[in-house]
């Protein structure tokens, strides 16, 4: 007897598949591993690759011996969720923390929900979140990127060199009542746009460079995996607040461009805030959840403890995706429509 599909009309078959979306999304996301091992060496390298192997041997080994259904641990999914929680860690975690974080990504990440397309939040960052709350030491010990030397140099010297993010220095200027133009006297290595937009800063394997996201944000747009509408929305309501508080005092505060190019901010908005599966189904819902993402962003970088927010900020707008998908509906097909 063969396997009957019932689903609502209207049916129409389109060119891509999960497969072609996910593996799309792995190919997007190789600027940024370059880059990565370019500024942080064969370390980024090993950590990405333990990563993903980890995340689809445990996607691979729940859906085959615990869940026992068809196994679809190669169809990208899993690649992605390790891929992208390795850019979101410091190059210098330790392998064994890098598995646990993996497995937990997947397995209560994921899995607990039912596998690809149930869960209701983004599976790496509640490994990233996971893995900050269980090793908030090896998770905030950030290594100096070295560009002048080859990678198998660079794997032997970034472990034992660490310095501040830019977020983590001037969130600590701030807590100490310093004004802006002290801390760019002090490290105007970290105020530099052009380190910032390049990747020449501390930070996570995978969101320094705005350069190498917005090359594989291109190429998304170009594949239309994505649209346009959630990264810019999430960026722009980003700009708005911190803008706002800048403009107020801006000897405190730095400006916009500064939060738009340091920590995760554009690897959020491009790869993990346009995940599919945990953003709203329609136009304006996906519009709603970007603003208020990159609001709650803003605000967790200004007035909260960790000098980044744009992870939590995803995870809370994850939350409440099922109340926009229920208030903001598109257009049931053959309503009538009054024309005038």
């Amino acid at each position: 007897m063969s396997n009957t599909i019932v689903s609502l009309s209207p049916h129409a078959k389109g060119p891509l598949s999960t497969e072609k979306v996910m593996w799309g999304v792995v190919i997007a996301l190789m600027p940024s591993f370059a880059f990565s091992a370019y500024f942080f060496g064969i370390r980024a390298i090993v950590v990405t690759l333990v990563a993903t192997i980890a995340c689809i041997l445990t996607e691979f080994l729940i859906q085959k011996y615990l869940m026992k259904t068809t196994v679809t641990a190669f169809d990208g999914s899993a690649a992605i969720t390790g891929i992208l929680l390795a850019f979101n860690v410091p190059s210098s975690i330790p392998i064994w923390q890098m598995v646990l974080g993996s497995v937990f990504a997947i397995a209560i990440g994921k899995m607990v929900f039912g596998g690809l397309g149930r869960n209701p939040f983004n599976p790496a960052l509640l490994g990233r979140a996971f893995m900050l709350a269980s090793f908030p030491v090896d998770m905030t010990t950030w290594p100096i990127p070295v560009k002048t030397q080859w990678l198998w140099e660079m794997g032997k010297t970034v472990d034992g060199t660490t310095a501040a993010t830019p977020l983590g220095f001037f969130k600590e200027g701030v807590k100490m009542n310093a004004s802006m133009g002290d801390l760019v006297a002090q490290r105007p290595e970290l105020y530099d746009y052009f380190n910032l937009f390049i990747g020449n800063v501390g930070g996570c394997i995978g969101e320094v460079s705005a350069f190498a996201i917005l090359l594989g944000g291109i190429y998304l747009l170009y594949k239309k995996i994505i649209t346009w509408h959630i990264p810019v929305f999430y960026l722009g309501g980003l700009a708005l607040i911190t803008g706002i508080f800048w403009w107020m005092e801006p000897a405190k505060y730095a400006d916009p461009l500064f939060h738009l190019f340091a920590g995760g901010a554009m690897l959020g908005a491009w790869f993990m805030a346009t995940d599919m599966v945990t953003s709203p189904m329609t136009v304006k819902g996906q519009i709603l959840f970007a603003v208020c993402g990159g609001l709650l962003c803003g605000l967790i970088r200004l007035f909260g403890a960790f000098p980044e927010g744009c992870s939590y900020s995803i995870l809370i707008m994850n939350a409440f995706v099922p109340l926009i998908d229920k208030y903001i509906k598109p257009t049931r097909f053959g309503k009538e429509v009054n024309y005038g």
